[in-house]
């Protein structure tokens, strides 16, 4: 970056033009009187870590992080929250006098939208959470957190469910989750809520498990939003499940790093309502 920036925060990926964020942080802003400005950062693939130095050196106060940096922005933190330290990716960064703070506010975003927006329990369910990537890894910690009964984290390589949840054993025996791990193609039992954080919405593929994961009445969420998401929502509508995309989860993550960075909590059921119909309307 040869110029300081005109914005105080910036959502940083590759790609980014299609993210939301600038406009749900300007309603935020507006809602609760914040002067603040935030804004796009297309980061080159190799030039994460200098990006971040660039913005906090020119007067940034913090970053969103998204796809493929989550994981590079953790290791570049000095102090780290519990949640983002659980998961070993972080989706914000605030600069602080003494360095760069790592959190992760994806977890409690879809744990916002599942229990207030969808109106359905986490607190003894079954949950089935598809992928053990840096998505599913900053979701999981939240959802064993909000009571969930069971959780199986079922990826196409299953050494890496099985590394996830064993990292996150201690907790689930905190919570008295039955948490496991395994192959997408060794999924035991039905699931009232079935969670998408593998890489399938991205590459437009369809869902990587058989319909007889879900239960009657099911929910199903892509943690996608837009186009990416459709695949999955019309194979979970096509199979009797009630589907659900990202949108309030990205809302809700966005409501928490708003918090972190402003100390104030933005109201996020009107900004959810006000995007759903900005979206709707194409």
């Amino acid at each position: 970056m040869n110029q300081p920036p005109s914005f105080d925060y910036c959502v940083m990926g590759n790609p980014v033009a299609h993210s939301r964020s600038p406009w749900i942080h300007a309603r935020f802003a507006a809602l609760t009187g914040q002067s603040m400005a935030y804004d796009r950062l297309h980061v080159p693939l190799d030039g994460f870590a200098q990006a971040v130095r660039d913005f906090a050196a020119s007067g940034g106060k913090g970053c969103n992080v998204t796809v493929p940096f989550k994981l590079e922005a953790f290791a570049l933190a000095r102090t780290r929250s519990p949640r983002a330290e659980l998961a070993r990716a972080c989706n914000t960064l605030r600069f602080d006098a003494e360095g760069i703070h790592a959190d992760n506010t994806d977890g409690a975003g879809l744990v916002a939208d599942i229990t207030q927006h969808a109106g359905r329990a986490i607190a003894g369910a079954d949950l089935l959470l598809i992928g053990a990537g840096g998505a599913a890894a900053g979701v999981l910690g939240p959802l064993v957190a909000a009571g969930a009964r069971r959780i199986v984290v079922a990826n196409r390589t299953p050494d890496k469910a099985l590394a996830l949840a064993a990292r996150h054993a201690a907790l689930a025996a905190e919570h008295g989750c039955r948490l496991e791990g395994c192959g997408l193609d060794a999924i035991d039992g039905r699931f009232g809520l079935v969670v998408n954080g593998s890489a399938s919405s991205l590459a437009g593929a369809a869902p990587p498990v058989p319909a007889s994961v879900l239960a009657p009445g099911a929910l199903a969420v892509d943690m996608m939003y837009g186009p990416a998401a459709q695949p999955f929502l019309a194979w979970a509508r096509a199979h009797g499940a009630t589907a659900r995309d990202g949108l309030g989860m990205l809302v809700e993550q966005a409501a928490e790093s708003f918090a972190l960075w402003r100390g104030v909590r933005p109201p996020s059921a009107q900004v959810l309502a006000e995007l759903r119909a900005l979206v709707d309307a194409g």
